[in-house]
């Protein structure tokens, strides 16, 4: 928000300078992102009288003036403005003045063979405006000649760009800004009064009556009415103070209300009256607030036409929609230079249902910024009789009628919470009460009263009881503040912030205890580097995806249709970066992810953390010798890479057939094990999939459950290495070849093998497959080689045939092999 030092000291009495004034603030919380010192706009610009304007003698769009500064001889001046005439007073540049917002010094010059001895600005050279039709001229009735015109502009003022947190909605007001200044510098508050009465005459001439139908979206919504105004420009000092916090000015009415919003943080809206009863074709009106309609629209000030939805919070007159509820009024019933009679509304309404609609619409004004963050209900009345009473009094009109409907008590002041004194002084430690101070110092019970005071709490201090001399307050929290001091640590975070941050002891553990990693995260670390190491880039994607799937978890309050649930699975992810990756011309997409999925069965929801991966492209190096000629890596090459990776992370995991993996070729995918777990799957993209979305046949992927490999790695046996040496004694190989049925896997085979040779195998390895002519339908032949040795002697026919004998007895027995050796 911009807040102007001008109007800010009308609020508070500020000494600072801008400079500490903003260290202040933004030590406070409240950060200032900058400071504009609008004085050096216009240094060196005086008040002139223009004596005479004669046409220039070579230039047909120039004239020559002859301009009055004071008490110097009259300046001769160029100036190209169509408006330039005698007598007007104007806003004069005198030579050397640098005028920054357009980046020109003056300096003395010719124009056209004639002198100029300076230059007449217009309000877009002063930084005022972006575009000006030509100079600008003052109604002052005694101008004096030669002061400055800075003040006369509002040019005298600096402005300070100020964030305000989430959780500070009154820092989004002048009122709000002044309260914390006070606060922090325990200067003098003179918060705005309205005067008058509110309803000034009785005698309306409609009936009004409100009815809202969404009484927690909406629990206040005030109506006035307002009779006999009279549109015109607001007075120099609203356009200043508007101008000055990044407000376009509009008209009287419409600035009005964008000031109450700057002053007190209450936005209102104007309803020109007549045209609201044209629109119902009614001249009694039923103010309303309801939830969209399916179908509905509305054309609003912006003159975009936007479709209503059911979760938009509007406001409706007779029914009928009239403008997007705490966002923006509708074009329709807009105030304009004809309007006479006015609808003042005035309402409280909940940040859920404002940011709802305003996502929805994909909307924001500042209107709905400060609701979205909570306005103050309690000052409510006030902003509005301000309102009304400015409005009385610049445009001529009267009050005549209000209505309003609540949903609250009146009582919106306050809620009241406990504070400790040794809750204080245990949360923020000592203090520092002087450089050679050895004793340690606490705050004291005055001093968290004092602060207390200032931030405008009421407190009430219980007496002590003698066994416990702790000191506990009863702290009132003001109705501005209700949304933010909510807890105990909430008045010791304002105890600290007001008493500063600074004048806090530091304090440091008394004994250091050195960092370490946990067993989990170390096997995090070797498995990210395991997948880096054979060539796969970490990968990270939304956990958000689009709603599609029954058992997803869904969101209630969405940002986007495209992350309205989580994700039951991350395949789907990688292969949307993959068809990215290779859109963008960017090749193909080599990556792992560690994430977390999550899912739904029945009505309880369940996660687990998983890493994914997707292989593809050409592995290999040397395309020159194939004539530059790519050769995408085959499924067992992409195996190959996981096997690598369990190799490295000293695992053994076992595949099995798995036909139910819908991103996957039922045909090329294995599903993992891992000591009796069941660890993932892996295999090569669909073929429907892959044509549907054009992409290469040579894709594979993987998901694994992280918990199940984290657990594997984590075991006593994986975690302690055991060094084994290399036998000097020589290898006996024995090949065994048979028939087997398609269905059985070679990994069954192969932890039958092992089972039945005992601890003399070395290895076993499979050599050769052939399915064909001479062998058997539906079957295959296989051919293993089985390596057996011992570490400390050479073995003899005797001790190994006896397990070779064994192995062909256990393949006959388990699968009804047909030995073929």
């Amino acid at each position: 928000m911009r807040i102007s030092l001008n109007w800010l000291r009308e609020l508070v009495d500020i000494e600072m300078t801008p400079e500490q004034l903003a260290e202040t603030l933004t030590v406070a919380g409240f950060e200032v992102e900058d400071i504009e010192d609008r004085s050096t706009w216009a240094d060196g610009v005086v008040l002139g009288k223009i004596l005479e304007a004669t046409p220039h003698p070579n230039a047909d769009k120039l004239r020559v003036c002859r301009v009055d500064i004071g008490d110097s001889e009259p300046l001769n001046i160029v100036c190209g403005a169509p408006n330039a005439k005698a007598d007007l007073i104007v806003a004069v540049a005198t030579i050397g003045t640098y005028l920054p917002q357009v980046d020109l010094k003056l300096k003395k010059t010719k124009l056209r063979g004639v002198p100029s001895e300076g230059m007449i600005c217009s309000l877009a050279e002063l930084g005022l405006e972006k575009d000006s039709d030509g100079i600008h001229a003052f109604d002052l009735e005694n101008p004096k000649l030669g002061s400055d015109i800075r003040p006369l502009l509002g040019l005298d003022d600096v402005i300070l760009d100020v964030t305000a947190t989430a959780n500070r909605a009154d820092g989004l007001s002048m009122v709000g800004i002044a309260r914390e200044i006070a606060a922090l510098t325990a200067a003098s508050l003179r918060i705005p009064e309205a005067t008058g009465l509110l309803i000034e005459d009785k005698k309306a001439s409609l009936k009004l009556a409100v009815e809202v139908s969404e009484s927690q979206a909406c629990p206040i919504y005030t109506g006035t009415i307002i009779e006999g105004i009279k549109i015109a420009p607001s007075p120099q000092w609203l356009k200043q103070r508007l101008q000055a916090s990044g407000v376009r000015p509009i008209n009287n009415v419409v600035d009005i209300t964008n000031y109450i919003m700057l002053e007190w943080g209450q936005p209102l809206h104007a309803f020109d009256l007549d045209r609201l009863q044209k629109i119902t074709a009614s001249e009694d009106l039923t103010i309303g607030v309801r939830l969209g309609k399916s179908g509905e629209s509305l054309k609003t000030l912006d003159s975009q036409t936007r479709k209503l939805k059911d979760e938009t919070l509007l406001i409706t007159a007779n029914d009928q929609p009239i403008a997007l509820a705490g966002i923006m009024g509708g074009e329709d019933s807009e105030v304009y230079e004809e309007t006479q009679n006015l609808m003042l509304e005035a309402a409280v309404f909940s940040s859920v249902a404002i940011r709802r609609s305003a996502r929805g619409q994909g909307l924001r004004t500042e209107a709905s910024t400060r609701f979205e963050r909570g306005v103050n209900p309690a000052e409510l009345v006030l902003a509005c009789c301000r309102a009304i009473s400015l409005i009385t009094e610049l445009t001529g009109g009267v009050s005549t009628q209000q209505e309003s409907a609540s949903s609250i008590v009146d009582d919106v002041t306050s809620s009241q919470v406990p504070l400790r004194l040794s809750r204080i002084n245990q949360i923020l430690g000592s203090l520092k009460r002087g450089e050679n101070t050895l004793v340690e110092s606490f705050l004291q019970p005055e001093e968290v009263e004092g602060i207390l005071t200032a931030l405008g709490c009421g407190s009430m201090r219980q007496t002590p009881i003698k066994e416990n001399k702790d000191i506990v307050w009863t702290v009132t929290v003001p109705a501005y503040r209700a949304r933010d001091l909510e807890r105990e640590i909430d008045l010791i975070e304002e105890v600290a912030r007001l008493y500063g941050y600074d004048n806090f002891s530091d304090t440091l553990p008394h004994q250091s205890v050195p960092g370490y990693l946990t067993e989990d995260q170390l096997a995090l670390r070797h498995l990210r580097a395991a997948f880096r190491a054979e060539g796969l880039t970490e990968l990270m994607h939304y956990s958000l995806v689009k709603q599609e799937g029954e058992n997803q978890v869904v969101i209630s309050n969405p940002l986007f249709v495209e992350y309205s649930a989580l994700r039951t699975e991350m395949l789907s992810g990688l292969i949307d970066a993959f068809a990215f990756n290779l859109e963008n011309g960017n090749g193909p997409l080599n990556g792992f992810e560690i994430g977390r999925v999550f899912w739904k069965e029945t009505e309880t929801f369940q996660e687990k953390d998983v890493v994914a991966g997707i292989i593809s492209g050409d592995t290999t190096q040397g395309h020159w010798t194939r004539g530059g000629r790519e050769q995408p890596i085959t499924w067992f090459e992409a195996k190959g890479i996981l096997e690598a990776i369990f190799k490295r992370l000293y695992l053994s995991v076992e595949y099995q057939k798995e036909t139910q993996i819908k991103q996957l070729h039922p045909g090329r995918t294995a599903s993992l094990e891992l000591n009796g777990n069941h660890l993932g799957v892996f295999g090569q993209l669909h073929p429907q999939l892959q044509e549907q979305r054009d992409l290469p046949k040579e894709v594979y992927l993987f998901e694994l459950n992280l918990s199940v490999l984290v657990a594997a790695m984590t075991q006593a046996d994986n975690l302690t290495r055991k060094f084994g040496s290399f036998s000097t004694f020589p290898p006996s190989d024995r090949d065994i070849a048979f028939f087997v049925s398609e269905e059985v896997s070679v990994a069954d085979l192969e932890k039958c093998m092992i089972k039945a040779a005992g601890n003399l195998l070395e290895s076993i390895k499979l050599f050769d497959e052939y399915k064909g002519e001479h062998v058997p339908e539906s079957q295959r032949s296989l051919a293993f080689r089985l390596v057996y040795r011992a570490s400390d002697r050479t073995l003899t026919e005797e001790e190994v045939e006896p397990k070779q004998q064994k192995v062909r007895e256990a393949l006959v027995k388990h699968f009804n092999v047909n030995l073929r050796s």
